[in-house]
């Protein structure tokens, strides 16, 4: 050992280093609770690698106590030690390790530091560890002693240009027989974490699941264990009861509700993790931010990382719980998270297997489905929209209102197909109550064919694709032409033989010029039986809910609907023999389109000039 190895020895940091203590000292932030998870972190890593090694070499565990960390509050010298008995750092490793950024995290970080208003946010996404301790503390000293060996080191800094490194005291080589002893001298005003409850609650929100003891040294009073010690997502299934899963669902999930499912296993192979995830049976308050934020943890060997890992697509994010990884580094970074060829597996394995266990559960506990369909059917809908590769399951999965009854599958729905029937029906609307009494369904109706009624906003997007379910495409009511000629109807009434008491070239070119620009066609219906008009859409453009809907937001502009009209309706016979150009033509013709409207749930381009007409017509038939 030469003599410079035994001497106090000063350091500058490297540049890196000394920018972001600059930024960790100067600054101030609203949060500072992460420091602890992170060296809590670094002593559970700590262990670990003993662990490890010790495989080899039994004799670095020596006889010792098990391996453990402690927090040790020390209010009167206004202190905060994390120790541990891990592997420990040899002089050259202090330098290394609590020297040079490089070993928890990157320069890239620094700028990103600087330039965000949340520094703890990215303090938490890019793992810096160790120097977020100075956040709290005005100087560290960190005493360690490498397992098997008999030196004993201390590295002290106050957050400046550098550090110094020297041989511990005898005092200090006494307290560590191995491992890392981090000692932080509090800043005034953070003193509150020398208090036990304030400790209890870091330790239970990000380590509770640290599968090491974590034993909180009061100054007065016997130590404790603060931790469970026991990720339960680790044990096997056969070892929990349906009361455990409950209590980690509800501890998870910061929930009151019991799950409606459970998905608890391992992944073992090119990645391994764990997951524990858990569907809720009550919709949370933040269902519908427009952010979409998922709520699955993602931890790193029994540590929490972030809950903001976007494991599961959007329309998952009902979905609560735990994904442990083995294989991910303890740092990753925002980049890595978005990137990382690992995680991208993760996430694409864990939404199929979620996908696959809804399947299940909806085929062996329709209850415990219908409770999950109940509270997330509109947000699970968004995945036939967005997820081309699982579109086939998630319409399978999909539960609907149809003019027959409710939660009717589709699967369902084709097993009642009319002789003659080829594609599925369905009807776009806000309400249930308004589809059902739409004029649109009047054809499908006098055939007995089951109808959708969609009523979610989001089905008026992931309709407007093309799709089709066992190859049967499903076909919108209110767009495009409909021709149902081939099914019989219930009453077998053969309309062809029922023609049309109006004249169709004729009526259509009087509406058609009574109402101008209003509509963008007039054509003969073949949807009603009974009613009057209807309003419909053309079949290469947007439906118009989703037009409405788009409207509503500000993304589009509204196009001229199709006037269908029924040749046989009374009103319709009447604009027929009336004198072509009169206002009573006028008037019944713009009264086919306000009434459509009204029955579509829009008001009238002029409601004042509807009331009006409807006053002039009634008082022409009371003669």
């Amino acid at each position: 050992m030469t003599t410079s190895d035994t001497a106090t020895h000063t350091q500058p940091f490297q540049a890196e280093v000394s920018e972001l203590l600059h930024l960790m000292v100067h600054s101030v932030y609203s949060e500072t609770d992460i420091f602890l998870r992170e060296l809590v972190s670094n002593a559970s890593d700590a262990c670990d690698k003993l662990r490890y090694e010790a495989i080899a070499s039994p004799a670095l565990l020596g006889e010792g106590d098990a391996l453990k960390i402690r927090i040790i509050p020390t209010k009167t010298a206004g202190t905060l030690t994390i120790a541990d008995n891990g592997i420990g750092m040899e002089r050259q490793e202090l330098i290394d390790h609590l020297g040079t950024i490089a070993r928890s995290g990157t320069k890239a970080f620094v700028s990103k530091l600087k330039e965000a208003k949340d520094g703890l946010g990215l303090i938490g996404q890019f793992g810096v560890g160790f120097y977020s301790a100075f956040m709290v503390a005005e100087k560290i000293v960190v005493v360690s002693r490498r397992a098997g060996e008999s030196d004993v080191w201390t590295w002290t800094s106050s957050g400046g240009s550098g550090f110094e490194i020297a041989r511990a005291s005898d005092e200090e080589a006494a307290r560590v027989a191995r491992g890392t002893e981090i000692v932080l001298h509090l800043k005034d005003d953070a003193k509150k974490y020398l208090e036990a409850f304030e400790i209890e609650r870091i330790v239970g929100a990000y380590s509770d699941n640290i599968l090491f003891p974590i034993e909180l040294v009061p100054e007065e009073g016997e130590p404790r264990q603060i931790n469970s010690a026991s990720a339960l997502w680790q044990r096997s299934k056969s070892e929990l009861s349906t009361e455990d899963y409950k209590k980690a669902y509800q501890q998870i999930a910061s929930a009151f509700d019991d799950p409606a499912m459970t998905l608890h296993y391992r992944a073992e192979g090119r990645y391994s993790y764990a997951v524990l995830l858990f569907a809720p049976s009550t919709k949370p308050f933040d269902l519908f931010e427009p952010n979409r934020k998922g709520r699955v943890k993602l931890y790193v060997r029994r540590v929490f990382i972030t809950d903001d890992a976007d494991l599961l697509p959007g329309y998952l994010r009902f979905i609560r719980g735990v994904v442990d990884s083995e294989d991910l580094p303890l740092n990753i970074s925002r980049e890595m998270l978005q990137n990382n060829p690992q995680l991208a597996q993760i996430r694409k394995a864990v939404a199929t297997r979620v996908v696959n266990e809804l399947e299940i559960l909806a085929e062996k506990d329709a209850e415990n489905f219908a409770k999950i369909w109940d509270a997330f059917g509109a947000v699970l809908k968004e995945g036939i929209y967005e997820d081309f590769e699982r579109r086939e399951k998630l319409l399978a999965l999909s539960r609907f209102t149809t003019t027959t009854g409710e939660k009717r599958a589709l699967e369902d729905v084709v097993a009642d197909f009319k002789p003659n029937q080829t594609e599925i029906y369905y009807l776009v609307g806000d309400s249930i109550e308004r589809l059902k009494s739409s004029p649109r369904l009047e054809a499908a109706t006098a055939r007995g064919i089951e109808v959708l009624l969609l009523s979610d906003p989001v089905d008026a997007f992931w309709t407007s694709m093309p799709m089709e379910f066992e190859g049967k495409p499903l076909k919108s009511l209110s767009q495009g032409d409909l021709n149902l000629d081939l099914i019989p109807r219930v009453d077998d009434k053969d309309e062809a033989k029922d023609e049309p008491e109006a004249d169709e070239a004729a009526t259509i070119a009087v509406i058609k010029a009574a109402l101008g620009e209003r509509v963008s066609h007039v054509k003969a219906s073949t949807r009603l039986t009974s009613s009057a008009s209807c309003l419909v859409a053309d079949s290469q453009g947007p439906s118009r809910e989703l037009e409405r809907i788009l409207a509503q937001q500000n993304r589009g502009m509204r196009t001229k609907p199709i006037l269908e009209i029924n040749l046989r309706h009374p009103m319709v016979t009447a604009i027929t023999r009336a004198q072509a150009g009169s206002k009573t033509v006028d008037d019944l013709s713009l009264l086919l389109l306000e009434q459509a409207q009204i029955l579509d749930g829009e008001l009238p381009e002029d409601p004042a000039a509807f009331a009006a007409r409807l006053n002039r017509l009634v008082l022409q038939g009371l003669g």
